[in-house]
């Protein structure tokens, strides 16, 4: 078991470092046994959006996928923050449209695409974006059908206190050992509840997620759902460039990935069996690429050949306005 501090992403400018972000990591086996320790992985971290596999696979367990026929794409998207790239967009129409329900049922507020192409073709329309352009929208989709599926009022699905998230909670509670009641719980950025827990405890989650092991028999069906859908459809879960779909495509078949706001990052390694979970401290994303790939390769997961292929993201440039490389992004482990 490796132990140490927090893990170091430079950020450097010509032969000198600018600015250091420190990045909290934990990797377990299986059994939930330590594989590498940085800083603290005892205190409480909202994983938000980290912790959409489980939620969507929440939906399965009740049987969403078989009540509307969702596919795998289907079910991928609800796991995702996308990029509102068309595929992404007609996924969610398909479960909005399976479960009989118009997007105006979504509560997740608009934005624009994450994905630059697919945000320049809509201003050049004069579209406004909408709850359907929402990174979120897939999740929010799929909790909609969780609701239809156990009669709860889709109308209150992000009240806490609504069936379908008091499902949803208790599930995730379930993968981490964790007591539900007892987890500091607030608003997410799309408006669903939000659960903090240990980054032991939610790499335990992704490490289940992986083996599929540890868990009741009908949770162990519900997360195989999900993470089939996530590593036979990538592009759905994130969008063309982004780091969960590259790092799946790179992993072809034994990485499921999930990124979350302010520095999240849960993979599951399905051929070692392992599962990680880190938090940049201070929240900036641009920390995450860097220490993700550096552990992972670290672990074994990622080999020389693979991190290559994804350098963009393990040492991503810094560029000045003019386009032209001033410095990069690098993590010491």
């Amino acid at each position: 078991m490796i132990e140490r501090p927090e893990i170091l992403v430079e950020v450097t400018r010509g032969d000198l470092v600018e600015s250091i972000h420190r990045v909290a990591a934990c990797a377990v086996d299986g059994d939930g046994n330590f594989l590498l320790r940085a800083g603290d992985v005892h205190s409480p971290v909202y994983l938000r959006s980290t912790a959409k596999p489980f939620i969507a696979a929440a939906a399965v367990e009740a049987g969403v996928d078989r009540a509307f026929d969702f596919d795998s794409r289907e079910i991928a998207v609800m796991a995702a923050s996308h990029s509102g790239q068309p595929i992404h967009l007609q996924a969610v129409r398909s479960i909005l449209r399976k479960i009989g329900m118009e997007p105006e049922a979504l509560q997740c507020g608009a934005h624009l695409p994450y994905d630059d192409a697919a945000a320049k073709t809509l201003l050049r329309n004069g579209e406004e974006p909408t709850p359907l352009h929402n990174n979120c929208s897939g999740k929010h989709a799929g909790i909609l059908a969780l609701c239809r599926v156990i009669g709860a009022d889709p109308a209150t699905y992000l009240s806490a206190e609504n069936p379908a998230q008091r499902r949803i909670l208790d599930f995730c509670a379930r993968l981490s050992d964790d007591d539900a009641g007892s987890w500091p719980v607030a608003v997410d950025g799309c408006g669903i509840p939000a659960y903090a827990t240990s980054l032991h405890r939610a790499a335990l989650s992704f490490a289940r997620f992986a083996t599929l092991i540890g868990i009741a028999p009908e949770d162990a069906a519900a997360l195989r759902v999900v993470r089939d859908a996530m590593v036979t459809n990538p592009q759905y879960v994130a969008g063309s460039a982004q780091i969960d779909t590259e790092l799946m495509i790179a992993g072809d078949g034994t990485i499921a990935s999930k990124a979350g706001a302010e520095g999240v990052h849960g993979v599951a390694a399905i051929t070692q069996g392992y599962g990680y979970v880190s938090k940049v401290l201070d929240g900036a994303s641009r920390a995450r690429g860097p220490s993700t790939i550096g552990v992972l390769q670290h672990l074994g997961v990622l080999d020389e050949e693979k991190v290559t292929q994804l350098a963009r993201f393990a040492t991503p440039s810094v560029y000045n306005r003019a386009g032209r490389p001033a410095g990069e992004i690098r993590a010491v482990i």
